[in-house]
């Protein structure tokens, strides 16, 4: 593999890595807030005991995505330096939001939260976690308004062959952003919704036929997350739409290889299904299971509109921006070399069915498990813990598929030209890497995937810890005098030591 590819690998690697990380702690947290939210007004106990077993699970994660995340802004300078020089004036400032919603915000008021519990008035203490979940969400907003820069560049002017940014409203107001930002909030609670039923599944079975003074904190963390994962799922339908619609009129190319739509079709079909290789262009030799007109309604909001095809697009994409690479040493193999507009088929097209089926699939779970514990009820079956275990994988994998294919999908280009935005604000992605060696990005590849891998094995060994714990785990020992009904004032400085 040459640098560019290595490069690319890398990348990807590290960024689906800590993208697990990312949706659960957005959504968990403010899920969090919510519980605790409930304890004060309320002043029942079991929500009490639900802040503190899923906030300790909240900030293992928490842990780990940020030592992962900090990689991802190495990279800029490690093995991208030349997409650095091209986006920074750009990037520069969305990031730097980032950077303070994120280490400043978000980190002062968690910490308050942690160490608050036995010296912050109770609503104080509140106000702490609302504050620190809502800077997650922030911090998200600024991460996504600099990729969607990528995808469609506004707000500025090109100057020195490099743009260079007139408006940071423009770049925060894209209207890339503003579709992608309540899908992938709506895909992080979709993911902390999955990851509270197939915990309190597990915990509701395995406490079965045995009197446990938890059993309400399990059951209410299953319904609540059943609840709020068919919500996130609902909210992904109409926002995915949306989004959608967006992104056939500004990357053509990528919808119309998410749908294997090798020729224009007036009305097109949408491809349930294929059935052969998607890998060649032409698609020739690809039958697919389809439902008439419904590309043409996804794409146009009607039954009859022309969407367009690869083979179609790519005259069309040559005649814009070329047909071959610059003649530039910097290009490697590429200088000069024809320019492949068609992104990896299979990637695309299976990453977008991976992306909706699982979702659906994890929509399906919570309302199943809402069904099965209805008016009290308690599987036997171990097919039921296993059901709401390997739930939680379901929205991980349909988040991480829909970003490889926004990502993959936009290739060659690494900057996607803004179809009726400025002239040369673009960058192919093989112009975008360092002037490394293959033995040096090589190097990085495996001493951060085996870095990544033994941070894995270390945070699966730490949740497996504490959910094993369950809520027993995280509560202090109760005074001798007082029960399971006492006064929940009594526990208010249960966290001070428990985490």
């Amino acid at each position: 593999m040459d640098v560019l590819e290595l490069a690319r690998w890398q990348f990807g690697i590290t960024t689906v890595y800590h993208f697990l990380m990312v949706p659960l702690t957005i959504g968990l947290s403010v899920l969090v807030a919510g519980m605790q939210t409930a304890w004060v007004r309320t002043g029942d106990e079991r929500y009490l005991r639900m802040t503190k077993f899923w906030g300790k699970l909240l900030l293992v994660n928490f842990a780990m995505g940020v030592v992962t995340g900090i990689v991802q802004e190495f990279q800029f300078g490690m093995t991208w330096n030349a997409y650095s020089r091209f986006v920074g004036d750009v990037f520069g400032a969305p990031l730097a939001m980032e950077g303070l919603v994120a280490f400043f915000v978000e980190s002062t008021f968690l910490g308050l939260w942690i160490f608050g519990w036995d010296r912050l008035p109770k609503r104080v203490h509140l106000a702490c976690a609302w504050a620190f979940s809502l800077a997650t969400v922030a911090s998200a907003y600024f991460i996504l308004a600099a990729n969607s820069w990528m995808q469609h560049p506004v707000g500025v002017e090109f100057t020195d062959g490099r743009p260079t940014m007139n408006s940071i409203w423009a770049v925060l107001t894209n209207n890339t952003a503003l579709a992608a930002i309540p899908h992938t909030i709506a895909g992080a609670f979709s993911v902390a919704a999955a990851f509270l039923v197939g915990v309190a599944g597990w915990q509701l079975w395995r406490r079965r036929g045995e009197p446990d003074r938890h059993r309400a904190v399990w059951r209410s963390s299953l319904r609540l997350g059943a609840w709020v994962g068919v919500l996130a799922f609902t909210a992904l339908v109409v926002t995915g739409d949306a989004q959608g619609k967006l992104m056939f009129e500004q990357q053509p190319m990528k919808m119309a290889s998410a749908e294997a739509l090798c020729h224009t079709e007036r009305p097109a079909s949408f491809s349930i299904v294929a059935v052969g290789d998607v890998a060649d262009p032409d698609c020739e030799d690809v039958k697919t299971f389809t439902v008439p007109a419904l590309l043409s309604f996804l794409a146009h909001g009607d039954l009859s509109t022309e969407v367009r095809g690869v083979e179609d697009l790519i005259g069309e994409y040559q005649a814009r921006y070329g047909t071959n690479y610059p003649d530039d040493p910097a290009l490697g193999e590429l200088a000069g070399k024809p320019i492949d507009y068609v992104p990896n088929l299979p990637v695309t097209y299976w990453g977008f069915r991976i992306m909706i089926g699982f979702g659906a699939l994890s929509a399906a779970v919570g309302v199943l498990a809402l069904w099965l514990t209805r008016g009290g009820r308690i599987p036997d079956g171990r097919w039921f813990p296993r059901m709401t275990l390997l739930g939680i994988a379901l929205p991980f994998v349909a988040n991480s598929a829909g970003w490889i294919f926004t990502e993959m999908g936009r290739q060659p280009f690494v900057v996607v030209p803004n179809p009726t935005g400025i002239d040369g604000v673009w960058m192919f992605t093989a112009q975008a890497v360092s002037r490394l060696s293959t033995g040096e990005v090589w190097a990085s590849l495996i001493s951060l995937t085996t870095v990544y891998l033994a941070l894995g094995v270390i945070e699966v060994f730490l949740l497996r810890k504490y959910v094993r714990g369950g809520v027993d785990g995280v509560m202090p020992p109760e005074r001798s005098g007082t029960g399971d009904s006492g006064d929940p004032g009594d526990t208010d400085d249960a966290l001070a030591f428990a985490y």
